[in-house]
């Protein structure tokens, strides 16, 4: 196929930004924008040259492919009138509300050869990319995605909001089964958990600490893997790495200890010396590339090539059942009634 004609089902806040993008690539034609809100879907068709349906259904026949970026509640009954039909789509993560609707997805994609990708946009961050490329065997890794309550995606929690972000980026690093879930949340703001803490823990005998917070003051993204490689920093909202590794000195000379136990040693040096002299920083170049241009663009070359997505319904689907582990598990205080409350996850 030469030109892929594209449809993007719901224009909201990140739906527009699809538009936006898929009507500037090469080869692909922003044929059809459907929305059931005229005042805020007919305007983005206009300004990108496309034709605005309420009903998506409407437009089955007349696109090869679709972004799909509605209320997670709202995943299977659209994704699943494309794959029906053998229509590749791009589904906004989480991929469903559920693990048994997500496998339903997957399952409904693998039986009509078609292409599932799920919106785990962190994957192609470049700063994440650069990472990934640094790190060997992770024993350790804390992550932290903070941000204002955003009165936006309302029918999900923090954990499907927010967390399964970094759940599908430490699955995607360890590579490894996880065995134990350990999870706490808090109501605050919401009917769902607006803050989790949780800890997997994986065959391969990694830890990973996780803490996610829709209620906090500014927006925060971060990372620190300790692995056999060394130490990695991500900032995944400025775009920047800082790599910590061991120096040759460190690896094959005296260890700072034992040089600080010898008769005169400078310890005010010794400190000075602990960055630079034994532990080596480097601070790379990332690229400014857009995630999430970088996404739609793969989407569009596997609907072209039917080759398989980087996160496809197989990746979101192992995400989403561990975020359901760990709100099986979680202990959840509701401020709403005062903190008298503590209760387990239904």
């Amino acid at each position: 196929m030469s030109n892929l004609n594209l449809m993007v089902v719901g224009v909201g806040a990140l739906g527009r930004h699809h538009a936006r993008i898929l009507s500037g690539l090469d080869g692909v034609t922003l044929a059809v924008v459907a929305d059931p809100r005229e005042e805020i879907g007919r305007p983005i068709a206009e300004q990108f040259g496309a034709r605005w349906v309420r009903d998506f259904r409407d437009a089955l026949n007349s696109v090869d492919a679709a972004s799909v970026v509605v209320p997670t509640s709202l995943h299977v009954p659209v994704a699943s009138e494309f794959l029906s039909r053998s229509i590749p789509v791009l589904v906004e993560k989480p991929l469903a509300a559920s693990g048994d609707d997500a496998r339903l997805l997957t399952q409904m994609a693998a039986e009509n050869s078609c292409v599932l990708q799920v919106g785990h946009v962190e994957r192609f961050n470049p700063a994440y990319l650069a990472a990934k490329e640094r790190v060997r065997q992770p024993r350790l890794i804390r992550t932290e995605r903070f941000s204002p309550f955003p009165f936006r995606s309302m029918d999900i929690g923090a954990v499907h909001d927010l967390l399964i972000h970094d759940i599908d980026l430490v699955l995607d690093l360890v590579q490894s089964e996880v065995v134990a879930v350990q999870s706490f949340g808090v109501s605050a703001m919401s009917a769902y958990e607006d803050v989790v803490n949780a800890r997997l823990t994986f065959a391969s005998g990694c830890i990973a600490d996780l803490t996610a917070n829709r209620i906090n003051p500014t927006a925060c993204r971060r990372m620190q893997i300790w692995s056999e490689s060394g130490r990695v920093d991500v900032d995944f909202q400025t775009r920047q790495l800082d790599a910590f590794e061991p120096s040759l000195a460190l690896q094959t000379g005296l260890s700072p200890v034992e040089l600080a136990s010898q008769p005169g040693a400078d310890l005010d040096q010794l400190k000075r010396d602990v960055f630079g002299r034994f532990i080596q920083i480097e601070t790379p170049d990332i690229s400014s590339d857009d995630a999430l241009t970088a996404e739609l663009n793969e989407f569009v070359n596997c609907v072209r090539t039917g080759s398989r997505p980087s996160c496809s319904g197989e990746e979101a689907l192992d995400a989403l059942q561990v975020a359901e582990r760990v709100l099986a598990g979680m202990s959840r205080c509701d401020w709403r009634d005062g903190g008298q409350s503590m209760q387990r996850a239904a």
